[in-house]
C-alpha cells in the first residue's frame, strides 16, 4: 500500500496503530544504541585499550553521522518512499551492529559505529514522516507523543541494558542485541508499515548541499573533540594546531551550505532542505530548543557512567539500575502527558518538562560528592526523567504543528538534524569540559598530596587519557592508592563542573521555548484542512500550491 501524502491521509489508514508499534520499536533501537554503550564504556576502554579521544569518538561519530546525513536521507525518503528507506536503514544498522560487536580494535569499533549512524540516519526521519503522513488530527498528536516518549525512555533504558550485558554476558552483546530486534522491525516494515512519499516535488538531489553540510558538520565536531589532543592554537611541538583551521573550515562550509540552498531555491532548482521552513516560528524556535536540550542531555548521559563506575565504585549493572530511575520517571509521566497537553497545550508541557530537567541536573551538580548515596542520585535522575518524558514527547509535536504534510520529510529531517547535531556537540563539548577539568584537578590533588614531578605528570596523563578508567586499578594497588584517590576526587569535581554546565545548557533551551507561538491542543480530529491557504499567514511569504495537511 502506498500513501500519497500530497493529499490528506484518511484516519482509517489500515494497520496504522500496528505501524506505530513497528515505528516505535525501530526508533527505540537506534536511540537505545546511542546510549547502550555508555555504561559499557569503561569496560570497552580497558578491553580494547581505547584512548579518551577514541572513547569520545565512539559516541560522537554515531550522532555525527545522524546529523550529517539526516537532511539527505529525509529528501531521498520523500522522493523514493519512506518505508523503503526505513527498511534499507534498518538492514544497514543490523549489519553494522554485528561488526561493532565483533570489533577487535578501537578503529574498527569507531568505523562500525559510523556505519550504524548512517543506518540510523535513514531510519529516524523516515519514521517521523511516516507518522506525519498516516495519522491526522488528535491521533497524530498521540502518535507523536509515543514517538517522543520512546526517544526519552529508550535513552534511559539503554544504560540498564548495557550494564546488564556488560556485567553478566559481554559488552559485545550490547551491539549484537540489535540483530534480533532489528529483524523484528524489518518484519513489521514488510507487513504493516505503508509506503508514503511526496509526489509534488521535483526529482533529484542537491549534491552540493549534501557535500557542504556533511563535511561542514564533520569539521566542527572534529575540532571540538580533538581540541584537547592538539590544542586550540598550538601543539606541544610549537607548530600550529589543526583545530582552528578545522573549526574555521567547518563554519565556512556551513555558511556556504546556507548560501547555496538560498541561491538554488531562488533559481527554482532542487534544494537539500527548504530553509524557508525556518520562517515558521514554531519550527524555528522549537528546533533551536531541541538542539540546545539535546546538547545538555546527551553530554550528561556520556559523562555520568564514567563518574559512577570510575570514581564512585559502581559496577556497570549497578550504574544501569541507577540510570533506569530516569526511565521510570519518563514512563510514569508519559501516561499523563496527553491529558496535560489537552489541558495546558504542548508549549506549556514542554516548558514544564525542561524546567524539571534543569532543576534535576542542577540539583545533582550541587549535591554531588563522593559520599552521595545511590538513593540521592536516583532521586535526581527520576526527576530528570519526568522532565524528559514531558518535554521530549511534546517538543516534536510543537515543532511540526504548522508544517504541511507534503513537507514533512524535509521538516522532520531538519528538526532531527538539529537534535542529533546537539547530541554530537553535547558529547564533544561536555566531554571536553570533563576531560580538561579532570586533568587540571587531578594535577592539583596530586600536588596537594605531595606527589612530585615527573611521576605526577605521568599519573595525570594516565587518568585523563583513560577518561578515569584507570582510577579503580590505581586505588586497588597500595603503592598507587594515593594517586587513585586523587583521581577519584578529581573526577567528582570535574563531573560537578560538567553537570552544572549541562544544567545551564538545558536552561538556555528552556529560555528558547519562550519564543514559541501558542499552538492550541486538538480536542478532536478536525479532518483535512488546506494548509496551502495558510502559508502567507504563517510565513509571511507567497502561497504554495503543494501543501495540504491535516
Amino acid at each position: 500500500m502506498t500513501v500519497d501524502n500530497t493529499s490528506p491521509t484518511s484516519p482509517g489508514t489500515p494497520h496504522r496503530w500496528w505501524a506505530l508499534a513497528a515505528v516505535a520499536l525501530g526508533v527505540s533501537l537506534i536511540i537505545m544504541d546511542a546510549t547502550v554503550v555508555n555504561v559499557a564504556l569503561p569496560v570497552v576502554i580497558e578491553d580494547l585499550g581505547l584512548s579518551a579521544t577514541q572513547a569520545e569518538w565512539m559516541n560522537a561519530v554515531y550522532s555525527l553521522m545522524l546529523a550529517a546525513l539526516l537532511l539527505t536521507v529525509g529528501r531521498v525518503g520523500d522522493l523514493y518512499g519512506r518505508r523503503r528507506i526505513f527498511a534499507i536503514g534498518m538492514t544497514v544498522f543490523v549489519l553494522a551492529s554485528v561488526a561493532a560487536g565483533a570489533a577487535g580494535s578501537g578503529a574498527v569499533l569507531i568505523a562500525a559505529r559510523l556505519v550504524q549512524g548512517a543506518g540510523a540516519a535513514m531510519i529516524l526521519p523516515a519514521t517521523l514522516s511516516t507518522l506525519n503522513a498516516v495519522f491526522t488530527g488528535r491521533e497524530r498528536g498521540i502518535a507523536f507523543a509515543v514517538w517522543g516518549s520512546t526517544i526519552g525512555g529508550m535513552a534511559a533504558v539503554g544504560p540498564l541494558v548495557g550494564g546488564w550485558l556488560t556485567t553478566d554476558v559481554s559488552w559485545r552483546w550490547a551491539f549484537w542485541l540489535s540483530v534480533p530486534v532489528g529483524l523484528a522491525v524489518l518484519a513489521g516494515i514488510a507487513t504493516v508499515v505503508p509506503e508514503t512519499k511526496d509526489e509534488t516535488t521535483a526529482p533529484g538531489l542537491d549534491w552540493a548541499g549534501v557535500l557542504l553540510s556533511t563535511f561542514g558538520m564533520g569539521a566542527i565536531v572534529f575540532a571540538l573533540i580533538e581540541s584537547r589532543t592538539y590544542g586550540w592554537w598550538l601543539q606541544d611541538s610549537g607548530s600550529l594546531s589543526p583545530i582552528p583551521v578545522a573549526l574555521a573550515a567547518g563554519v565556512a562550509l556551513m555558511v556556504g551550505f546556507v548560501a547555496v540552498q538560498r541561491t538554488r531555491r531562488r533559481a527554482g532548482r532542487v534544494v537539500l532542505v527548504d530553509l524557508s521552513l525556518l520562517g515558521v516560528r514554531s519550527f524555528r524556535y522549537g528546533s533551536i530548543a531541541a538542539l540546545i536540550v539535546a546538547l545538555g542531555e546527551f553530554g550528561l548521559i556520556f559523562t555520568l557512567p564514567l563518574l559512577l563506575q570510575n570514581a564512585l565504585g559502581y559496577t556497570a549493572l549497578q550504574t544501569g539500575w541507577l540510570i533506569v530511575s530516569l526511565a521510570i520517571g519518563t514512563f510514569l509521566i508519559s501516561g499523563a502527558t496527553p491529558q496535560l497537553t489537552a489541558r495546558l497545550g504542548g508549549r506549556t508541557v514542554v516548558r514544564l518538562g525542561l524546567a524539571l530537567e534543569a532543576v534535576a541536573v542542577a540539583g545533582l551538580a550541587i549535591t554531588l560528592t563522593q559520599s552521595l548515596g545511590s538513593w540521592g542520585i536516583a532521586g535526581w535522575l527520576f526527576l530528570y526523567g519526568t522532565g524528559v518524558g514531558m518535554a521530549t514527547a511534546q517538543l516534536t509535536s510543537v515543532i511540526l504543528a504548522e508544517i504541511p504534510v507534503a513537507e514533512s520529510g524535509q521538516a522532520s529531517g531538519l528538526q532531527s538534524t538539529f537534535r542529533q547535531l546537539g547530541s554530537a556537540l553535547g558529547v564533544a563539548v561536555l566531554g571536553t569540559v570533563l576531560l580538561t577539568t579532570l586533568g587540571t584537578s587531578t594535577d592539583t590533588h596530586l600536588a596537594d598530596a605531595g606527589v612530585p614531578d615527573p611521576p605526577r605528570g605521568q599519573l595525570v596523563e594516565a587518568v585523563t587519557s583513560s577518561a578515569g578508567s584507570v582510577i579503580p586499578s590505581l586505588q586497588a594497588d597500595p603503592s598507587t592508592a594515593v594517586a587513585g584517590d586523587a583521581g577519584a576526587a578529581a573526577l567528582v569535581h570535574a563531573s560537578k563542573i560538567t553537570t552544572g554546565a549541562a544544567a545551564a545548557v538545558i536552561t538556555v533551551g528552556l529560555a528558547a521555548t519562550w519564543a514559541l507561538p501558542y499552538v492550541p491542543p486538538a480536542p478532536h480530529d478536525p479532518g483535512p484542512r488546506d494548509t496551502a491557504a495558510e502559508e502567507p499567514r504563517r510565513r509571511g511569504g507567497r502561497r504554495r500550491s503543494t501543501a495540504s495537511a491535516a
